[in-house]
């Protein structure tokens, strides 16, 4: 990888990084911060923090394709540099956001831009090589990862001098990453090669919709969408789950979600690249599902909050599954679909974190009255990713076996053709 590259993937890492880090400053002061926007009691006011939640999953789900065509056709540095300034914008807007209102606008427009995550994988799609695509896919996850970590504890410690002014704080590193890029980020994709714009891909339906341009592939679609669920089961249940069965506090959660994030860093950034070229993509998927199947049911049937953090680091492992599917599928297309592939991705991440904690929270709930009489029924939810966990397993396989026996026709069909076309050459 060439200076230009290393220095245009640190440049997209630190984008990521600082979109996670934007993402989790307000964790420790949302509850504070709704209410002072409603007026009301932290606890009348809980109800107030699902749409301010949803609403920025939903505008990624919505402009993740958008920004990745736009992207397609303009190139990824304007698109990444507009993300970055309008985020930085929308910070300092929330800081002064008068009412709830406006706050959930903030939040709306924060993923609008923050569907730049599209683009920035798009990026590292067109500096990688066959040999370090999956390792550089890996990467994004240990840079959110840390950003994810970063970010509450930045929140954390920022919300001492005021409320809002975490937002202030994500505002300056937004701004100052614009500045850098704007004089330092160079274009991954030549103006020869990028395509026109087309409405009809430039929205989540037709996003999904793509996903039949990609016959050979679009089963891993599916598939990818099936572990976004599954892993919701974490992200939504695990401080219900851990308080109820194991009467953590506040403080014992954040500290166990911050292990997690770390175990995902150093597994996503340090090795999934050598997983993946020791065992391949389609090795290094099915090693992560198997895990992710055996992880999910386990954590439904630990007895003990200690070992909670035994499974941690096994449960990291999982994380190889998005790179090998991201790294398999992204060398199949061109560079200018790129934009519109991730776009794709992210769509179906976004599509997963709505529906995901709506689905996971009400199955944790509708169990609470078995698991008041066996506390094995707080695991419901995991028991249900678990499963499918294993469908995701099955369909993985399922698309590989049909990969291969098509490629074994494809050999049989090139070798009848020079053999024919040796039979046919005395003959000429």
């Amino acid at each position: 990888m060439s200076e230009k590259q290393t220095r245009g993937l640190l440049f997209i890492l630190i984008t990521i990084c600082i979109d996670s880090i934007g993402l989790g400053i307000i964790i420790p002061s949302l509850p504070s911060l709704i209410a002072d926007a409603t007026h009301m009691s932290i606890t009348a006011s809980a109800k107030y923090s699902i749409p301010v939640l949803i609403t920025y999953a939903a505008m990624q789900f919505l402009f993740s394709p958008l920004i990745g065509n736009l992207s397609d056709r303009y190139g990824r540095r304007p698109i990444i540099l507009m993300s970055l300034l309008g985020l930085g914008l929308d910070y300092v807007f929330m800081y002064f956001a008068p009412s709830l209102a406006w706050l959930i606008v903030g939040r709306a427009v924060s993923g609008m831009f923050g569907a730049s995550f599209t683009t920035a994988a798009a990026y590292i799609a067109d500096i990688s090589t066959d040999e370090n695509r999956a390792r550089n896919f890996g990467l994004i996850g240990a840079a959110f990862g840390v950003g994810f970590i970063i970010g509450p504890a930045i929140g954390g410690v920022a919300s001492e001098f005021g409320l809002r002014v975490p937002f202030m704080v994500a505002a300056f590193l937004s701004l100052t990453n614009f500045i850098y890029g704007l004089i330092f980020l160079k274009e991954s994709l030549p103006a020869s090669e990028r395509r026109s714009f087309d409405l009809a891909r430039a929205n989540p339906i037709g996003a999904i919709k793509q996903i039949v341009h990609f016959p050979k592939y679009r089963g891993l679609f599916v598939v990818t969408f099936i572990v976004l669920l599954s892993n919701m089961a974490i992200h939504s249940v695990w401080n219900y789950y851990t308080i109820s069965r194991y009467g953590w506090e506040t403080k014992d959660v954040g500290i166990s979600l911050a292990v997690v994030g770390v175990c995902f860093g150093l597994v996503q950034g340090a090795l999934a690249g050598p997983i993946v070229k020791k065992m391949g993509e389609k090795g290094a998927a099915t090693l992560g599902l198997v895990i992710l199947s055996l992880v999910t049911l386990g954590i439904g049937l630990i007895p003990y909050g200690w070992l909670m953090y035994v499974i941690i680091l096994p449960y990291a492992f999982s994380g190889i599954v998005d790179p090998s599917v991201r790294s398999l599928v992204s060398g199949e297309v061109k560079s200018n679909e790129q934009g519109e592939l991730q776009g794709i991705f992210t769509s179906l991440m976004s599509l997963a974190e709505i529906v995901g904690p709506f689905f996971m929270i009400w199955i944790f709930y509708k169990s609470v009255p078995l698991a008041e009489k066996n506390a094995v029924f707080y695991g419901t939810p995991f028991f249900v990713a678990g499963a499918l966990a294993i469908v995701a397993l099955i369909l993985l396989r399922y698309v590989f076996s049909k990969i291969a026996f098509k490629a074994s026709e494809d050999l049989l069909d090139e070798a009848l053709d020079e053999v024919m076309g040796k039979e046919k050459s005395p003959a000429s």
